[in-house]
């Protein structure tokens, strides 16, 4: 079992915010962005504590979330967005169609893993609700309207736009400081990668998975899969059962101390270096220790919904992906060709739905 670094963003943002770092300062922030930037190739993925995210927001935020997949099926169906391909409002459980299921290319990839570290096999579309929330301004001029559509508030949740907000910027204001320290750790300006998110459709998507009536071990509530998007980040569940594959192929089950954040890599980041970075595989699974916590949950008469505070953060629509910096001259450059990032994300979900509508 081995574990992820924890990286304090505290100094970071206090040296980075010194208009005149001494050369013992300088040295510790390339040291700390190089770490960052080894994570994220190694493992493609890194523990943060943000000390301006807090165990509090997070706990204020599952809260919020708990109470609202509590509420009936017909109540969270009225939030449902089917004909904007559920990019905004509630996505019901039996929706998602894990990529492993459908993706021959992928099948292929799993055969290779030692049988040790594959990843469970689903049964079918993924048995979780999620929740998609815009966070951050828009564009007003885009080429991908679709991709950057209202928000939807469901009735009842006075503090709902408040409180999805709130904690939406507090983990976007994380992720920028994990791509300049990315950007600085892989040689590239500080403001490579965050200058692109500019206006980006960052998505808040919370999932809920009822643990009442999927809680047995072995239930697959996110099949094998990577996230289209440029980074990935989550607030502390309060139910494990998230499992990643590093980069050597080993598979690890993540632990997230409290008050920290995990951050993970997605296919944006991997096409900005032109494949130094991979997107993070990884599936969420009821293990063991998910087994525990819904004892323990029990026990205390709290929700038995499992909830992920899950944000994508996007590189914008309008903006072109491609290799950047000494990234171009890499060996796989060429098949990472420029692109808009809006076209790329359209690609890869039609992609998903197509195929999920062949395959199942």
């Amino acid at each position: 079992m081995m574990d992820l670094p924890v990286v304090d963003l505290a100094p970071y943002l206090e040296i980075a915010a010194c208009s005149d770092p001494t050369a013992e300062e300088a040295a510790r922030l390339r040291s700390m962005c190089a770490a960052v930037s080894a994570s994220l190739r190694d493992t493609g993925a890194l523990i943060v504590k943000d000390p301006r995210c807090t165990a509090q927001d997070n706990d204020r935020f599952l809260d919020m979330m708990e109470r609202y997949f509590e509420r009936s099926d017909e109540f969270k169906r009225l939030q449902e967005r089917p004909q904007l391909h559920y990019q905004v409002g509630a996505t019901p459980e039996g929706v998602e169609v894990p990529r492993s299921l459908v993706d021959e290319e992928m099948q292929e990839k799993i055969k290779k893993i030692p049988k040790e570290y594959q990843p469970a096999t689903p049964s079918g579309p993924d048995p979780k609700w999620r929740y998609m929330w815009r966070v951050g301004p828009r564009p007003s001029n885009t080429r991908f309207k679709e991709l950057n559509a209202e928000p939807v508030i469901p009735d009842g949740f006075p503090e709902w736009k408040e409180t999805m907000d709130f904690w939406g910027s507090k983990m976007i204001s994380a992720i920028e400081v994990v791509a300049e320290m990315a950007a600085i750790g892989f040689g590239l300006s500080k403001d490579a990668f965050t200058s692109l998110m500019n206006q980006g459709p960052h998505l808040l998507a919370p999932t809920g998975s009822d643990l009442k009536k999927h809680g047995s071990e072995g239930t697959v509530f996110a099949g094998f899969h990577y996230d289209l998007n440029f980074l990935t980040i989550h607030g502390r569940s309060r139910f494990p059962g998230l499992n990643i594959w590093v980069r050597s192929g080993q598979k690890m089950e993540v632990k997230v101390p409290l008050g920290c954040l995990l951050i993970q890599t997605g296919k944006q980041l991997e096409w900005l270096t032109g494949g130094e970075c991979l997107a993070g595989m990884h599936e969420v699974v009821v293990t063991n220790r998910t087994l525990e916590a819904i004892e323990r949950a029990h026990q205390e008469n709290r929700s038995l919904w499992r909830v992920s505070s899950t944000l994508f953060g996007h590189i914008a629509s309008d903006a072109i992906l491609k290799p950047l910096g000494q990234f171009a001259e890499g060996a796989l450059a060429s098949s990472y060709p420029p692109m808009y990032a809006g076209e790329y994300v359209e690609q890869e979900l039609s992609a998903i739905n197509l195929k999920g509508k062949i395959g199942l």
